[in-house]
């Protein structure tokens, strides 16, 4: 399969040149990049769907459409990136000794790059699809994957996703899910020269944060699941009181649950409720609540059987002689795509959210021919799986 380079190059390059970089809740930055990838799109003869997610964020896609008889397949990826601080020149892709440079050339415009070639392989081959393919961009999962939560609740049905997060094209049909919220104790503020006549809520956070370090702990000790391992817990953010001269009436902390398959939303909240239960046996002026999940994502758990498993691991065979099938360490929008889904990629997971972010040309190259395989395969038959 000869692989258009110089296009793809340029497509990705144009892609760095457009910043996009997540504002964490502040706002929207993906509008240009969203514009971009239409545009391209478009110029591939697709047919263009759109959903505002947000204000100034919308997830873009295109279909190529098939006969109506197969599966649909989603090739998905995300059109935000990390921050630049500290980083020189992020925006001004530059190619050197077989790979491209730039703020988000690995995580994961390389992938949303790959994606377009795979569209003008397929036209090239002149290969009739039975169902149809999506190539979609999302916003928002650096953050709280708003994107894929709502193009799987709004966005068209698919059967079966692959998802170009960089995975140095090994396949990862499983990974933690993750559970993020904050909980706030509430005190009483009082001047600090009398601090008898106020409620310390940074006291009874410490009180919380012993038990929630024993529940951590214990997590570390269950039963793993074979291929995620053990669910972990950790505090990330702590933050409470207006100034050092007066009893702080507040103190809050971001949590995160990573979860592994069997485990729940409905059961993380309760066990999390027993630790502040025990907080209260030692405490019991404290008056603590969990927050709304400001992220709410399940473990991916796609299973060896399925077909897009099935024909990823045979592409990987053909194109690089490799189908090592892995856990991915981190979380991703796969889950929130509601199907079968597929973690495979070109990049290394180490120079994601560096300073110096790269992506190996020729690995995006192996991308699209890994791409183009397994598709060929999954629309070689009619059947969709329920």
């Amino acid at each position: 399969m000869a692989i258009n380079t110089d296009q793809l190059i340029a497509d990705l390059s144009d892609m760095i040149r457009c910043p996009s970089v997540n504002t964490f809740g502040g706002p929207a930055a993906e509008g240009a990049m969203a514009d971009l990838f239409e545009t391209q799109l478009r110029a591939l003869g697709l047919e263009i769907g759109a959903h505002e997610v947000g204000p100034g964020r919308r997830n873009v896609w295109g279909t190529l459409k098939g006969a109506g008889e197969g599966p649909t397949v989603l090739l998905a990826g995300h059109l935000d990136t990390v921050g630049v601080d500290g980083y020189q020149s992020p925006f001004e892709p530059t190619v050197k000794d077989g790979n491209i440079y730039g703020r988000g050339s690995c995580d994961m415009k390389a992938g949303l790059a790959a994606y377009l070639e795979v569209v003008r392989q397929l036209a090239k081959l002149k290969m009739p699809l039975a169902g149809d393919l999506i190539i979609a961009g999302v916003v928002d999962e650096e953050h709280a994957m708003a994107g894929s939560r709502h193009f799987g609740l709004q966005g068209p049905k698919i059967d079966y996703a692959i998802v170009a997060e960089p995975t140095e094209l090994k396949i990862c049909p499983v990974h933690k899910g993750q559970f993020l919220a904050t909980l706030r104790a509430n005190g009483l503020a009082a001047h600090s020269s009398m601090p008898q006549n106020g409620r310390n809520a940074v006291y009874h956070m410490g009180t919380v944060l012993n038990e929630l370090q024993i529940y951590a702990q214990s997590l570390s000790k269950r039963q793993p699941d074979p291929m995620c391992g053990a669910p972990s817990f950790s505090v990330g953010v702590i933050r409470g009181g207006d100034n050092a001269c007066s009893v702080p009436d507040f103190c809050e902390i971001d949590v995160d649950r990573r979860t592994i398959p069997g485990e729940t939303t409905a059961s993380v909240i309760t066990e999390l409720e027993g630790v502040l239960d025990a907080a209260l046996a030692k405490e019991p002026e404290l008056n603590i609540e969990i927050g709304t999940p400001f992220l709410d994502l399940p473990p991916l758990d796609t299973k060896t059987d399925t077909a897009v498993m099935m024909a990823m691991t045979s592409a990987c065979k053909a194109v690089i002689s490799d189908a090592t099938v892995e856990t991915f360490p981190g979380s991703t929008d796969g889950p929130n795509y509601k199907c079968p889904t597929v973690i495979c990629g070109p990049g290394r997971l180490a120079q994601c959210h560096s300073l110096n972010e790269y992506v190996s040309i020729s690995q995006i190259e192996d991308a699209v021919r890994i791409y183009v395989h397994a598709i060929q395969k999954m629309q070689s038959t009619t059947a969709k799986e329920s």
